[in-house]
């Protein structure tokens, strides 16, 4: 035991973790997923597929595994190969995303599908030269190379953060604590079982090493955890405290046509929502909205961004004329299958319950 400045005993265990024991749980505990091999075949030499890694790895940006499952699915049943992904449509690409959420991600994944195809459909083998594509980043350049290649680099996600911190109690608040992680998480990476490793450490943190409550009994390195044997496990990652966020508001006009048809429009490809559809709605700003004419207005709606927190006023107007000059009519049938996020499903639930109620929950 060693003193600390505040005070406390810190039990430091005189081993520390050490990878052999976390792959030994991980050979009988390791999750079942479908972009993933088992790891019997990959100690027989049987590498992932690098497609499957980095789809899973883009949809799984900010999302947990749950919500993701279905969208693997459909996107490898429709677009087996990356290079069959490149051939798709925009159109589709978003309507096939639409619910996962930060919708950038989807037109990064089209783009990276594009350049992977010109290139043979071969994906690069380093981190290094990951980074080079669109919308791939440390963390994912890492887990590719890694679970994919087996380039034995450091893969620090969400999970390996808490998994980390709490193992040598690192008390630097995020995200600055980051270095500190990838530089232990480095130490630690075995040359043979580098994906198997990284994979391990994401399913510690996901199933054992939780948020609230860890089971630390049935924790491979709990004898090696500082924050398990002082027992504040749940301080760690220490985080900064949460700002307020402004807020922002506007109005959104629901139009519909006497079929019941929905006037939509899309919006730009840059910037928050990229190319999602939407209805008419004015400016979200700090100001208060100026009303629609010849509308009925139907109360409001919140919603809140990762930046911002948003109110919408929500009109209806029933009429055969296009509002707007961009957009087009969507049928009661076609409007479930737009490429709505989450605050338009709010807006049209508002307007058109009988409808909206069945599109795909968005998150945002």
């Amino acid at each position: 035991m060693k003193p600390r400045s505040d005070g406390l005993t810190e039990h430091v265990s005189r081993k520390g973790p050490q990878a052999s024991d976390l792959l030994a749980w991980y050979d009988q505990h390791a999750r079942t997923l479908p972009w993933r091999i088992a790891p019997a075949d990959s100690q027989r030499g049987i590498r992932q597929d690098p497609y499957k890694v980095w789809l899973s790895e883009i949809m799984l940006q900010q999302t947990t595994v749950a919500a993701v499952l279905p969208y693997f699915q459909n996107f490898t049943a429709r677009w087996p190969t990356v290079s069959d992904l490149a051939l798709a449509s925009d159109d589709d690409v978003r309507a096939a995303w639409a619910g996962l959420g930060y919708y950038r991600r989807a037109a990064n994944l089209h783009a990276c599908a594009k350049v992977i195809a010109d290139q043979g459909g071969r994906f690069p083998q380093t981190a290094a030269a990951l980074k080079d594509l669109p919308g791939i980043g440390d963390y994912t350049s890492a887990a590719i190379a890694s679970i994919a290649f087996c380039e034995p680099v450091a893969v620090v996600d969400g999970n390996v953060e808490r998994v980390v911190t709490r193992l040598f109690r690192l008390d630097t608040v995020l995200p600055k604590v980051k270095r500190e992680v990838t530089d232990k998480v480095r130490a630690m990476v075995p040359d043979d079982r580098p994906g198997d490793f990284a994979q391990a450490t994401m399913d510690l943190g996901a199933t054992i090493c939780t948020p609230k409550t860890p089971a630390c009994a049935l924790c491979p390195w709990n004898e090696s955890c500082a924050a398990h044997h002082a027992g504040d496990m749940e301080a760690y990652p220490v985080k900064a405290p949460k700002k307020a966020k402004p807020r922002r508001q506007g109005a959104a006009l629901v139009v519909v046509r006497s079929d019941g048809a929905v006037w939509c429009e899309q919006r730009p490809p840059t910037g928050l929502l990229p190319g999602m559809t939407q209805v008419p709605t004015s400016e979200w700003s700090a100001d208060a909205p100026k009303p629609y004419k010849d509308a009925e207005q139907l109360g409001s709606v919140e919603h809140v961004f990762t930046h911002f927190a948003l109110s919408l006023q929500v009109y209806r107007r029933d009429s055969d004329k296009p509002p707007t000059s961009q957009g087009w009519w969507s049928t009661p049938e076609r409007v479930r299958e737009e490429a709505w996020p989450t605050v338009m499903v709010k807006v049209l639930k508002a307007v058109i319950p009988e409808i909206a109620s069945s599109i795909r929950p968005k998150k945002r």
